[in-house]
């Protein structure tokens, strides 16, 4: 009874096509990833089409898309979105151009190259939440670091509050993200980089190519792919920004710096109202999603040309 048993899934595995059998392999792995990722998502759509108040339960009502409604019409949302657009295109680019010249000096070859690689990617080893607190001793208006140079180089006269200014919040933070997470740009950057073979440099110089005109004629090209999956990575990490701007700012002062995860997370613990709260963070996800897609879209499009 088992031989024949054995001998009939034999004879039913053989008649499964190849592609129905590699969907059967990873089958348990994808019911994995729709029970760990999918749900929380689908819970969460589902709470923000609800009037949920910790503070009420007996309150708690299915409202549909009012909760979107009233978002959108609401100022606050509109700041932390251009807040988090700022931070985003700024600080990303900021660390494209730093990251490629520290990627490029990397991959050049001389004495204490290693050396200089290690002491490059300290920034990004160091927590985000320990970088944002040492940032913000830096800039502390009575003791910080960067007041005392500038006072003394003779750029500005008096010690400033760095973080207390509308004016230069966002900016302060932007520059403690740059110089967190650029060796990570540079890290992707230098990858990029070391695959691109060194005959082309050799015949470009041979014909009498300049540095600049290898740059723009040979590097760029060929690091484009590298340079927009870098860029994926740093945009979407960068768009949902939270714990930098919280220990730094809090997303103040007036609101100056908050951004939409910020916002998120004040009107969910804060407040308590779950059913808002879920409609910004589904809202933040469709943003992060389109994000992706566009640049998939070109990535995708950067293949077919080539």
């Amino acid at each position: 009874m088992i031989d024949f048993m054995n001998t009939t899934n034999k004879a039913h595995k053989r008649s499964m096509t190849e592609s129905q059998f590699g969907y059967l392999m990873v089958m348990p792995a994808l019911l994995c990833i729709g029970l760990i990722a999918l749900y929380p998502v689908v819970q969460t759509f589902w709470l923000s089409l609800h009037r949920l108040r910790l503070q009420f339960p007996d309150m708690t009502k299915f409202i549909g898309l009012q909760n979107y409604i009233t978002i959108f019409n609401d100022d606050r949302f509109i700041n932390a979105t251009i807040n988090t657009v700022e931070f985003t295109v700024i600080s990303v680019a900021l660390e494209l151009v730093f990251g490629l010249g520290i990627a490029m000096l990397m991959n050049k070859e001389y004495k204490g190259r290693g050396l200089m690689r290690a002491a490059a990617l300290v920034p990004w080893a160091i927590p985000t939440t320990v970088s944002a607190m040492m940032w913000k001793f830096i800039y502390n208006d009575q003791l910080g670091v960067l007041n005392d140079i500038l006072v003394k180089l003779h750029i500005i006269p008096e010690y400033k509050a760095w973080l207390g200014s509308e004016a230069t919040a966002m900016g302060a933070a932007i520059a403690a993200d740059v110089w967190k997470t650029t060796p990570f740009m540079a890290l992707l950057l230098l990858a990029g980089l070391q695959v691109i073979p060194k005959e082309l440099y050799e015949a470009a110089t041979v014909d009498g190519a300049s540095p600049w005109r290898q740059f723009t004629t040979i590097t760029l090209p060929l690091l484009r792919p590298t340079i927009l999956v870098a860029l994926i990575f740093r945009t979407l990490d960068a768009f949902r920004v939270f714990d930098l701007i919280y220990v730094l700012t809090g997303g103040g002062p007036g609101n100056s710096t908050e951004t939409l995860s910020v916002y998120a997370y004040k009107t969910l613990f804060r407040n308590m109202d779950f059913g808002m709260g879920s409609t910004l963070a589904v809202l933040i996800f469709i943003f992060i999603f389109i994000i992706s897609l566009i640049y998939i879209r070109i990535l995708s499009s950067g293949g077919k040309e080539d």
